[in-house]
């Protein structure tokens, strides 16, 4: 967006739904004679244009005296709206040939189409939001489970403002008193002793703090790959199938069955996960097959949890034993069809293979029984290290979590600066800059290029 140049108040359009049959559409304007505009292509125009702000306006959209659609039109007035400007919310049936009729209409009466993120940038530009709260509107689009939408929720409704905000009043707070004792001094033994110190280290604790939580929030965002593997047969595309509670793989007694890799986003106890069916691996003459058996390899490496697969009734194989002993990732074996078999004897010992192996289930892919095991154990390999109580406020970007380390480390220079009895002025240039960067985060202080960067990743119409 940062190439993009546009009047500020330029009116925009833009489909906001999905372009597919469904029950309504809606098509979304906003800008400098808004309102104006679609009154010249409804069929109530006075009743538009008299209608006051968050009301509905019922009509027909019209093209040449031709009725296009029925329509319900949402009106919102400035600054009481979500982009700050006068907007224009046009509710129609759904089909596309319809949503693209009226948006085709409105470019052709006004309206420039608006670019990804546009109407978020504008409610930024306007003081309606701040780019924490606007990141999250993305982070809930993207979110894939209840814990990620909680997880941006809780950014949209402010809590990662309201904690910047508090640090940046404790830093404030300090920054005021540097300045009473460099107006008017007092002998003091040291710098350290000219001010309170408590504020600055409050300030480095919460920092730490809200770092700290880049890793989870990361996980929650990004979710994770975790890939079946194990030999043929062993029942990773049946497991495939129970899990996603549909059959996308093809599931038969013939070995080899399954020559290239599935995937699809599951949740695994909140935590979204990229889960991959590969092919058994087995030496084979079948080229097709090998390259499959290649391609589970390949993925094993990239993944962030193996789950590997063994038959119950047909024991641990010299080749289960070699591919385990060789894992750099994490592994959660899994001894799969224990409905098949009465154990004589216990089954072998796992754990003594790899120390990458962290836990041993016993499962029926076929009739899921052990499945909440399955989900806690990948569960907590993903977030190990991670706390199990969610912070009051996450990071939600790696741009917020690195502008928080700038924050951070001019803060330590601080305190490092008035202990080692540099000068006043040396501790304000400190505090200063870390007062920049934590706006960084909130918008307060920002590029072009970051703005655009942070905005084109949105849809076209939010």
């Amino acid at each position: 967006m940062s190439n993009v140049k546009y009047a500020p108040e330029e009116p925009i359009a833009a489909i906001a739904t999905a372009l597919a049959p469904a029950a309504l559409g809606i098509v979304r304007c906003s800008g400098k004679n808004c309102i104006e505009l679609v009154s010249a292509v409804f069929s109530r125009p006075n009743a538009l244009r008299a209608a006051s702000g968050n009301t509905l306006v019922y009509g027909w959209i019209i093209s040449g005296g031709a009725k296009i659609d029925e329509v319900m039109v949402s009106v919102y007035r400035a600054p009481k709206s979500f982009t700050g400007e006068d907007m224009i919310e046009i509710s129609c049936h759904g089909g596309p040939g319809v949503v693209m009729a009226i948006h085709s209409l409105l470019l052709n009466s006004g309206f420039r189409q608006a670019e990804r993120g546009e109407f978020t940038f504008r409610a930024f530009i306007n003081g309606k939001t701040d780019l924490t709260k606007a990141e999250a509107v993305q982070e809930i689009i993207d979110s894939r489970t209840g814990e990620s939408r909680s997880r941006a929720a809780g950014r949209l409704a402010g809590n990662l403002f309201e904690e910047i905000d508090a640090i940046k009043k404790l830093i404030i707070d300090t920054l005021a008193s540097i300045e009473v004792e460099i107006e008017y001094p007092e002998d003091e033994e040291t710098i350290a002793d000219s001010f309170d110190m408590q504020n600055l280290k409050q300030a480095e604790r919460r920092l730490e703090a809200l770092g700290s939580t880049w890793q989870g929030e990361k996980l929650y965002q990004d979710g994770a790959r975790v890939v079946l593997c194990g030999r043929t047969n062993a029942g990773k595309s049946s497991l495939f199938n129970a899990i996603l509670k549909e059959d996308r793989a093809i599931v038969s007694d013939i070995e080899g069955t399954t020559r290239d890799w599935l995937e699809s986003w599951v949740d695994f106890d909140g935590v979204p996960v990229r889960l991959f069916d590969t092919a058994g691996l087995r030496k084979t003459d079948d080229v097709i097959e090998a390259h499959g058996v290649e391609l589970t390899k390949n993925l094993s490496q990239d993944a962030d949890v193996i789950l590997y697969l063994a038959d119950a009734s047909a024991g641990l194989t010299q080749d289960d034993t070699a591919f385990l002993s060789e894992c750099t990732e994490p592994v959660v074996f899994i001894w799969n069809k224990c409905d098949k078999t009465e154990r004589k004897t216990p089954l072998p010992p796992i754990t003594e293979i790899n120390p990458k192996i962290h836990a041993v289930l016993e499962i029926s892919a076929k009739n899921a029984f052990g499945f909440e095991k399955l989900y806690a154990a990948v569960k907590n390999v993903l977030t190990d290290g991670i706390p199990s109580e969610r912070a009051q406020a996450g990071l939600g970007s790696a741009r917020q979590k690195a502008a928080v380390e700038e924050a951070l480390e001019s803060v330590r220079h601080s305190i490092c600066a008035a202990q080692d009895d540099y000068t006043l002025d040396a501790v304000v240039e400190d505090l200063e800059n870390a007062l920049n960067y934590l706006g960084e985060i909130t918008g307060e202080v920002s590029a072009d290029d970051v703005l655009g960067s942070i905005f084109s990743r949105f849809c076209v119409g939010k």
